[in-house]
C-alpha cells in the first residue's frame, strides 16, 4: 500500500468515527444523565420520586452530577424532567365590562405581559397560573376603572392604563 491509500483509509475511518461514534457517545452520555443542554429562556426542573432535586435555568451545557449529585444518574430513568418556558408572553382580554360614572356600560380590552419567574412555583403551587393571572387582571381592571367619567374613558387611554398598573 502506498501513502495515498493509507491517507484515504485514515480519512474514511475518521469520517465514520466522527459521523457515527461521536453522536452515539454523546447520546449515551445524555441518556445516562451525564449532561444536559438548557435552551435560551427555558428552565429544566428535575423530579425524582416526587421531589424536586434540581432546577437548571441558565442556558448552556450543564454537567448534571455536579448540579444534581448522584441523583443525576437516576433522574432520566426513575424521575421526570419538566421543561418550563420562561419567555415573555402577551395576553389580550376582550370586552371587560366597566360602567362609567353616568352608568353607561363599556367593554374595555386589556393587553398584559407575563413571564415565569419561579419555575417550581409555576409547576406545583398553582393549578392554573395563567387563568388566575387573567382573573386578577380582569378584577383589578374592573375595580380601578369603574365609575370613571365617560369623557375620560373615551379620551384618556394613557391615564386609564396608568390607573390599572
Amino acid at each position: 500500500m502506498d501513502a495515498f491509500s493509507h491517507f484515504l483509509l485514515a480519512a474514511a475511518v475518521t469520517f465514520i468515527g466522527c459521523s457515527i461514534a461521536v453522536p452515539l457517545i454523546l447520546s449515551i452520555g445524555r441518556i445516562i444523565g451525564l449532561y444536559a443542554v438548557v435552551q435560551e429562556r427555558r428552565s429544566q426542573v428535575y423530579l425524582l420520586f416526587g421531589k424536586v432535586v434540581g432546577t437548571l435555568d441558565e442556558p448552556g451545557l450543564h454537567f448534571l452530577p455536579a448540579k444534581l449529585g448522584p441523583a443525576a444518574f437516576l433522574v432520566n430513568w426513575l424521575g421526570k424532567c419538566h421543561i418550563v418556558d420562561l419567555r415573555l408572553d402577551q395576553m389580550y382580554l376582550r370586552s371587560q365590562p366597566v360602567n362609567s360614572e353616568e352608568g353607561a356600560p363599556m367593554g374595555i380590552g386589556i393587553w398584559y405581559e407575563m413571564f415565569v419567574s419561579d419555575p417550581v412555583s409555576f409547576l406545583f403551587k398553582n393549578t392554573d397560573p395563567r387563568g388566575s393571572l387573567s382573573a386578577n387582571v380582569s378584577n383589578s381592571t374592573v375595580r380601578c376603572l369603574s365609575n370613571l367619567p365617560l369623557a375620560k374613558m373615551l379620551v384618556n387611554r394613557h391615564v386609564m392604563s396608568d390607573t390599572v398598573r
